[in-house]
């Protein structure tokens, strides 16, 4: 064999020898791959919260009529009597007791006077007959018939001076009169009230809250109530209404006020209820998964599986929503990107400290 073919079969040989080395490692390690768990191939890190317990209630907006706190409706509990002055008009500041109104009692005033006399002269007579019981003078029918008639004409007395007394028409509690319908020379009678008055002056929004609102309020819960003007007032709730309205499906709600000028009673106006601070399990909205077959998230579970889990939602405020059903309080799920991952997978959790 010559030295040029000598040297080309050592090439060969060399060549044959290095890529068999080269095979051997290769199998080798793809050997060491394939033993590797499949689920530390595919973990991928993604970024995790926990469903935590948070108030959502309230951040909603409702309007309704100014009405007075209390009120009271004034009348005169007789009648046929004329009405002889009137002392106040509307919107005039009261104080309990005070005169609003005076019927004339010109002709009341004569009927006392004589009815005081007749009540005198049956007193004495009843006197006379002191200490006559049993003595055969008079019978004893007539003695207490005179004693009768004495307590008689005193009670139709007191009667007249009671009526009299009534002539005066007074403010039952101090506030603001709101309305006057009453006027000199009426006639009392009938059962419309003469003056209307707000007790203390407080106007309060008596505010139409929506069903599903309604549920979310609390006595106590803060309201800022804006006046037809723009005026804008701090009140808080003071009472819910059990009855929700068939027709609308509408509630009430009475928002306290404080005093101000510019509430008026018989108008309109709107009102921005704050948390209720009513506590309910929440996530993120970003951690929440839809699709077809609706609302999901995909929790992680204690070995850093992925499993998605079906929800129902309940209120939405500030970027949180509530779980009306779902996992429970401290469970950890997937914040984004868990369109990406299947039920199953394997992740490396990374956990974000919520806002």
């Amino acid at each position: 064999m010559t030295t040029r073919s000598l040297l080309a079969t050592a090439l060969v040989s060399a060549a044959l020898v290095g890529v068999g080395g080269g095979l051997s490692a290769c199998g080798k390690k793809t050997e060491t791959e394939a033993a590797k768990p499949a689920g530390a191939q595919q973990a991928r890190a993604v970024s995790i919260t926990r469903v935590e317990t948070r108030s959502l209630g309230g951040g909603f907006k409702a309007s309704g009529q100014l009405i007075p706190r209390e009120e009271a409706a004034v009348g005169s509990e007789l009648s046929g009597y004329r009405v002889a002055q009137v002392f106040v008009e509307e919107g005039a500041w009261v104080k309990a007791g005070q005169p609003l109104a005076q019927l004339d009692n010109t002709l009341l005033r004569a009927q006392i006077a004589q009815q005081a006399a007749v009540a005198a002269q049956a007193e004495a007579e009843a006197k006379r007959v002191t200490g006559l019981d049993g003595q055969g003078i008079l019978s004893q029918e007539q003695i207490e018939s005179r004693r009768y008639t004495a307590k008689a004409q005193t009670a139709a007395l007191a009667e007249l001076q009671t009526r009299d007394r009534r002539m005066t028409i007074t403010a039952p509690v101090s506030g603001r009169v709101l309305e006057r319908t009453v006027r000199p020379g009426d006639v009392a009678g009938g059962s419309t009230p003469w003056f209307r008055i707000a007790r203390d002056g407080l106007v309060e929004l008596n505010a139409e809250v929506g069903e599903a609102d309604l549920a979310n309020v609390r006595v106590g819960q803060p309201v800022q109530v804006t006046a037809p003007g723009g005026a804008t007032v701090s009140g808080k709730v003071r009472i819910v209404s059990p009855l929700i309205d068939s027709s609308t499906r509408l509630g009430r709600v009475r928002v306290q006020l404080p005093l101000n000028e510019a509430l008026r009673a018989g108008g309109m106006a709107s009102a921005a209820f704050g948390a209720s601070g009513v506590q309910v399990a929440a996530v993120p909205e970003a951690a929440l998964r839809l699709d077809a077959e609706g609302a999901s998230l995909m929790t992680v579970d204690a070995n850093n599986i992925a499993r998605q889990i079906p929800v129902k939602t309940g209120a939405r405020a500030g970027g949180w929503v509530q779980l009306l059903d779902g996992p429970a309080v401290g469970t950890r799920v997937l914040l984004g990107g868990s369109a990406f991952t299947l039920d199953g997978d394997k992740v490396k959790p990374i956990e974000k400290a919520a806002r």
